[in-house]
């Protein structure tokens, strides 16, 4: 194992070769959709923020705070796409080290802020908040595809053991993250762990087992009493909406109604009475579909999850075509990511599934997800890259 970890001599941190050649090779279909996307989510974290910040002194200061996420965001994916695979690969074991170290930092008092019930978050000067979760799914996918793609050098299939530490992997932090309260990100981890391991290959009872012993363990979470009760009234509620209008299914009810409301073009942007009468809550962020739903209408909303759909077919192509059992597991974990995450979110506006705070990928407000998002879209162009120039 000694040697997945080791830098090549020659290896530099960025790739090298012409600009020319690297702009030429970028999968255009995808940088273009997730920007589109991204635009999309900008217009409505704008239409989301302009009743709340109606009062303020700049009323565009949080539409401001966005767009320089979204900057930040996208140059990170820049420098994501450009790092030498080689290198990245070398060095992720510190990338994940670090990424531990962040997650345990919102426990620090004075350090660490609890929003919404979540203990998550990290205070930075300026009013700011960092979600450390939020970059450690990109360690534990990195992490678990370094240990998973050394079958190649064993055999045809990943050993038991190494299946055992990359589950290790993300054991670890999800068990930190469940601590923080943060339910919906453990959701996403589990998704990713289980997806890496069915793609590399391992034997199918591995597959089977974790799907049982997850099933198992939310349930005993659930009769112990490990699980916090308005988290249980979150993962429920979807189940009937009507029985408790004025506490857990809330939210879900208001989100429906204000997409229900929006019939097929919306009431336009801006104008959307559920939307700028405040009645879904954080409707910047966790309920960003309602306002598509409600100012954009059935058309809108349509076209927004078509432009989801582009980024994650492209995704799943650079995994299929990927040159090297290490790219498809990263790749593949993306897309289990971004699934999961975009299908978790729309279907809780709907009420088809559970509420649990999680953003909907480039389209909701909230710096560290924008960030987190788009160093994934900047490791896909890496993967896509390094297979392109693998086969010229």
């Amino acid at each position: 194992m000694s040697a997945v970890f080791t830098t090549p001599a020659t290896s530099r941190p960025f790739q090298r070769g012409s600009g020319g050649g690297y702009w030429r090779d970028l999968d255009w279909i995808l940088l273009i959709a997730a920007l589109a996307v991204t635009v999309f989510g900008s217009m409505l974290v704008w239409s989301a923020s302009k009743a709340d910040m109606a009062s303020e002194s700049d009323p565009q200061s949080y539409l401001k705070r966005h767009l320089i996420n979204v900057v930040i965001g996208i140059a990170l994916g820049f420098f994501a796409s450009r790092l030498d695979y080689r290198w990245l690969r070398a060095y992720t074991p510190i990338i994940y080290g670090i990424s531990l170290f962040l997650l345990f930092l919102p426990f620090v008092p004075g350090v660490g802020a609890r929003i919404a019930g979540a203990r998550a978050w990290i205070d930075l000067p300026g009013g700011m908040t960092v979600q450390p979760s939020e970059f450690a799914k990109v360690a534990v996918i990195l992490m678990m595809a370094v240990l998973l793609s050394e079958k190649r050098d064993v055999g045809s299939e990943p050993r038991d053991r190494d299946v055992l530490l990359s589950l290790g992997v993300a054991i670890l932090p999800i068990l930190v993250i469940l601590v923080q309260n943060d339910t919906g990100t453990v959701l996403i981890l589990a998704a990713v762990a289980l997806s890496l391991i069915a793609v590399s290959g391992a034997r199918t009872r591995w597959v089977v087992g974790l799907i049982g012993g997850g099933a198992i363990s939310i349930m005993l979470a659930i009769q112990l009493g490990l699980l916090k009760e308005y988290q249980v009234q979150r993962l429920t509620s979807f189940i009937n909406p009507g029985a408790d209008v004025s506490a857990a299914a809330y939210n879900a009810n208001q989100a429906r109604i204000a997409i229900g409301g929006g019939g097929w073009f919306g009431y336009g942007l801006f104008q959307g009475p559920q939307t700028q009468g405040k009645f879904v809550p954080v409707n910047e962020s966790d309920f960003i579909f309602t306002v598509a739903g409600e100012e954009l209408g059935f058309v809108g909303a349509l076209v927004l999850l078509l432009l989801l759909t582009i980024v994650l077919w492209r995704a799943v192509m650079i995994a299929y075509r990927a040159d090297d059992l290490y790219g498809r597991l990263v790749a593949t974990g993306i897309v289990a990511w971004l699934a999961f995450q975009m299908f978790e979110n729309v279907g809780m506006s709907l009420g088809i599934m559970p509420i649990t705070g999680i953003p909907l990928p480039m389209v909701s407000a909230g710096g560290t997800s924008m960030m987190a998002t788009w160093i994934a879209i900047g490791l896909l162009q890496n993967v896509r890259l390094h297979a392109v120039r693998a086969g010229a």
